[in-house]
C-alpha cells in the first residue's frame, strides 16, 4: 500500500533505494556523525601525544592522560556504532515485525540520547583541559591544530548526535499505520458477505389460483342434491 507507513519505513520487502537512502536527513547525519568521529580520534592518536626532555609520551592535553583516553574512546566507540546504525538503517525496511522496528528504535534513541550526552561532557573536558595547558609544555606549538580540531569537531559531534536522537523519537512518534493491516485481522471476525439481492425469480401481480380448483368447481357445478 503506497504510504503505509511503520516506524518512519514502509512495507517490508519494497526495493532498497540508494539515492533516496543518502538523500534522507538521518543518512546525512549518520555519515557526519561517523566522519566526526574519525577527527577526532584519529587526531588524538597521531598528534595528541607529545615527549618533552624524555622518553615518555604526554597528552597534550594539560598532560592529562585521562583527557586523550577518553576523546579516543567516544571517538571509536561514535565511529562503530554509527558503522552499525548505518548498517540497521539500510536494512530497517526489511524488518517485517513491527515489535522488532519498536525494539530498534528505542535502542537508537536511548544510545544516540546517550552518546550526544558523552559527546558533551568530552567537549568540555577537551576544552577545559586545553586552556589549563601552558604554552611552555607545548615547544613550536606541538600538537596545537591536532587539539583544536578534536575540540571542534567533539562540539559538531554534539549537534550530529543530538540531530540523530530527535530523528529517532520523531520515528518513534510516528508509530505504526495501521492500514498496512487488515482490519478483520484485529477484530478476529470474518466479513460477513450480504446476501444477494436478486432471486432470480420475476413477481407478477396476477394472482393463480391452486391446482384442480377449476376442475373441482366445474364438478360441483353439475351435481344435483338428490330428493327423498
Amino acid at each position: 500500500m503506497e504510504g503505509a507507513r511503520s516506524f518512519g519505513a514502509g512495507r517490508a520487502g519494497a526495493a532498497f533505494d540508494p539515492v533516496s537512502f543518502v538523500k534522507q536527513p538521518q543518512t546525512i547525519l549518520r555519515i557526519l556523525s561517523w566522519i566526526f568521529s574519525i577527527v577526532v580520534f584519529g587526531s588524538i592518536v597521531n598528534e595528541g601525544y607529545i615527549n618533552i626532555g624524555s622518553e615518555r609520551l604526554h597528552c597534550i592535553f594539560n598532560k592529562n592522560n585521562d583527557a586523550c583516553n577518553y576523546g579516543i574512546t567516544i571517538g571509536v566507540v561514535a565511529f562503530l556504532a554509527s558503522s552499525l546504525f548505518l548498517i540497521l538503517d539500510i536494512h530497517f525496511p526489511q524488518i517485517s515485525s513491527v515489535k522488532d522496528r519498536k525494539k530498534a528504535v528505542l535502542v537508537e534513541i536511548v544510545f544516540s540520547g546517550f552518546w550526544t550526552f558523552m559527546w558533551f561532557v568530552g567537549f568540555c573536558f577537551l576544552a577545559n583541559q586545553w586552556q589549563r595547558t601552558s604554552p611552555k609544555e607545548l615547544p613550536l606549538n606541538q600538537g596545537a591544530d591536532a587539539a583544536r580540531a578534536a575540540i571542534a569537531f567533539s562540539f559538531f559531534s554534539i549537534i550530529t548526535w543530538a540531530g540523530l536522537t530527535v530523528r529517532a523519537v520523531q520515528k518513534y512518534m510516528l508509530g505504526t499505520d495501521m492500514t498496512l493491516f487488515a482490519t478483520d485481522h484485529f477484530d478476529g471476525n470474518p466479513t460477513i458477505q450480504p446476501y444477494p439481492t436478486g432471486t432470480g425469480v420475476d413477481a407478477t401481480d396476477t394472482y393463480q389460483s391452486p391446482p384442480f380448483t377449476e376442475h373441482l368447481e366445474s364438478s360441483t357445478k353439475g351435481y344435483q342434491v338428490p330428493t327423498y
